[in-house]
């Protein structure tokens, strides 16, 4: 008998205060399901929030704006749930 494990939201996995790379925002580890390259056209477009450079070769986003991202999402999915 397997036994179906309980997954906590995504934004609580994230502090609301602090900054988070790019592994731990998209999948496989991340809650979002898309690819570095979309990820990173998105962010160029202005969808998706701009990242923060915290050294020469690190970049990272502050934690606020990636919960508010899929806030954003989980708001218009329930939207569209609604019609």
């Amino acid at each position: 008998m397997s036994e179906q494990k309980s997954h906590p939201s995504p934004i609580s996995t994230f502090a609301s205060g602090g900054f988070l790379r790019l592994d731990r925002i998209i999948a496989p580890h991340g809650p979002l399901p898309i690819s570095k390259s979309s990820w990173w056209s998105k962010v160029r477009s202005g969808e998706f929030p701009q990242p923060v450079k915290l050294g020469p070769r690190t970049t990272a986003w502050r934690a606020q704006d990636i919960i508010a991202l899929i806030q954003h999402f989980e708001a218009a999915a329930t939207q569209k749930n609604a019609v």
